[in-house]
Parts: C-alpha cells; sequence; structure tokens
C-alpha cells in the first residue's frame, strides 16, 4: 500500500510561494521587533530631547538634548520602520494569499490558534535551538517534507506540545513571555503545572528531557517533569517547514527527526499510563510516518546505522515494522 499520496504540481507550486512569503515576513517582523519600540522628540523646560519610549504608556528614558547627531538618528529611524512596515504588510497580503490558495487546494493545515502561537514564537527565534513542537502538530511538517498526503495518519489536535531543547542556559522566561504576547489571557493551570490554558480554554503543554532541564530559567513557564522518553526527540535531523494553517495564514515548524518521532508514537501507544482514547491515534501515525520515511524521506534512511544507534525500549517497535514491511 503506498503510504504518501503525492501533491499535484499546483499544490507543490503554493507551498513553495507559501515559504518564501512566510520567510520575507517573518524576516521583516524580526527586524522589527530590533528596533526600539519609539523614538520621539520631547520637549522638557523649554528644550528638546530624544526620547526611546519602552511601551505603551508612553513610558521611556531621553537619550539626550537635540542634536544633528540625534536629529539623523530619529530621521534615520523613522525611515527605517517605515520601510520595513511596508514590507511586511506586503509580504504579510502575500502569505495571506498563498493561504487561501493552500485551503482552495486542501493542503495540509494547522489551526488558528496553533499558527499565531507559532509565529510569536518564531518572530522571537526561539525555533532555532530553543524549542521543537512535537505531538500530532507535526504531521503537516512531515507532509511537506515527504511532498504529499501521509495516508491513514491522524492530524486533528486540540492543544499544542512543545519540548524544551535549547543547550545553552537561559537567563529569562522565553516561552512565558512569547505566550502572553501572543495572547495575555494565558494562565498556568495550577493543577498541571506543565500546561497553560488560555481564555478559549486552548492548552499547550510542555515537555522537557531530563538533560535540557537545567537550561530553562527558573522563572519559565508553564514548568514540565522531565520525562526520560524526551530524550528521543533530541537526536537526528530534524525538519523544518512552513505550513498553512485553516485561517489563510502560515507558520513555520520545526519538528523532530521523523524516525525517533514515529518510534516514539509507537512506544508511546503501549505505555501503561498513556490515555486510551490516544492509543490508537499514536500507532496509526508511528506506523503511517515510518513507511512515509522509507517511501519518501531518503534523508531519514532507516538502514543498519540508525537500528543499532536505538536504545533498547525501541528497537522492538524498529524490528516489528520492519517485519511487517519485509
Amino acid at each position: 500500500m503506498q503510504a504518501v499520496r503525492p501533491f499535484s504540481d499546483e499544490q507543490a507550486r503554493a507551498l513553495i510561494n507559501l515559504r518564501a512569503r512566510y520567510e520575507s515576513m517573518i524576516e521583516a517582523e524580526r527586524a522589527l521587533a530590533a528596533l526600539p519600540y519609539n523614538l520621539v522628540r520631547k520637549t522638557v523646560g523649554g528644550r528638546d530631547y530624544l526620547y526611546e519610549v519602552v511601551d505603551r504608556l508612553n513610558n521611556g528614558t531621553s537619550l539626550g538634548p537635540m542634536s544633528p547627531e540625534n536629529e539623523d538618528r530619529l530621521i534615520e529611524y523613522r525611515a527605517t520602520k517605515t520601510v520595513l512596515k511596508e514590507r511586511r504588510n506586503t509580504a504579510r497580503d502575500l502569505v495571506s494569499e498563498s493561504g487561501r490558495l493552500a485551503r482552495a487546494l486542501r493542503l495540509p493545515m494547522l489551526s488558528s490558534a496553533a499558527g499565531e502561537l507559532l509565529r510569536e514564537i518564531d518572530r522571537r527565534g526561539l525555533l532555532d535551538g530553543t524549542l521543537l513542537v512535537v505531538g500530532t502538530n507535526c504531521m503537516p511538517a512531515y507532509c511537506v517534507e515527504a511532498a504529499g498526503f501521509i495516508v491513514d495518519a491522524p492530524d486533528e489536535t486540540d492543544d499544542f506540545d512543545l519540548a524544551w531543547v535549547a543547550e545553552a542556559e537561559a537567563t529569562d522566561a522565553l516561552l512565558w513571555a512569547a505566550l502572553k504576547s501572543a495572547d495575555s489571557t494565558f494562565a498556568v493551570n495550577a493543577e498541571r503545572e506543565f500546561q497553560a490554558r488560555n481564555a478559549k480554554a486552548y492548552e499547550v503543554e510542555l515537555l522537557v528531557a531530563p538533560s535540557r532541564v537545567a537550561t530553562m530559567a527558573g522563572r519559565e513557564r508553564p514548568r514540565p517533569i522531565a520525562l526520560p522518553e524526551q530524550e528521543w526527540l533530541l537526536p537526528g535531523r530534524r525538519i523544518d517547514q512552513i505550513v498553512p494553517c485553516r485561517d489563510g495564514s502560515a507558520a513555520r515548524l520545526v519538528v523532530p527527526d521523523p524516525r525517533w518521532f514515529a518510534l516514539h508514537k509507537l512506544w508511546l501507544a503501549d505505555k501503561p499510563e498513556r490515555n486510551p482514547l490516544k492509543k490508537e491515534k499514536d500507532r496509526r501515525q508511528g506506523r503511517a510516518l515510518l513507511a512515509t520515511v522509507a517511501e519518501a524521506m531518503p534523508l531519514h534512511p532507516l538502514d543498519q546505522s540508525f537500528y543499532a544507534g536505538l536504545p533498547d525500549e525501541l528497537r522492538p517497535y524498529m524490528a516489528d515494522w520492519q517485519q511487517r514491511h519485509s
């Protein structure tokens, strides 16, 4: 049975355009974020000063009396901000155009809520070595990597799972700041401190491997419990793709190596503590993804070298799958 139903030429072209447009948009977003919140001329005691405003309440710090240098600085700041806003807005419109086309073409998609959160995380650079998307939300990225629809792999989810993977120690609550910026109603679930929930009951869970706990800032929220099996999502070759969202926007997904993710899913399906309602979905996703890797992901070989590097807990699942597909 075919594991992947290939995208049509039109579908593939839409995804290529979406990636280029999203990257242009997020580059402008990051450049805007790097600028001061605002620079303004302010008169104090009959004298003009240059002020850097730091928030919406107009709190700020004086950068000194207006001088030719500060005048030039203000002019340059305003011009740069205008250019970046125009670039961002143009790219955002183009992303929306590609997103509407992707929806019409029935391409794999993320929920609108997940997309909004991911864009804020990406704008802050947290997908570049600090956080990984894990769980069912990974599936659209694997579809794009395989250039087709993965057959018999459930992809619907009402929550959002992230894994903390940073190797360098963080000095601030990076994820919590992103969550609150994306939606100020997020609050930590008092009964499950590894989970945050917003006013619409959308849940975000943070996971971490024991080897990465020490790199989390003490003030980081949510606060996950270290799980040894999360170590399995760290090695290998991660996948980085741009995917459309249901509201016509787009988001970036950085997800674990599909081989390790699939075997982790098969192991979860047998974990006694696992929610019984999720076990069949785990098993189907794991089997379908391994078949997809074998059929359409040549950069992730299921060879003897990969098998030799597996921990004892995962080897039986790999051996069972190979026997089924031999």
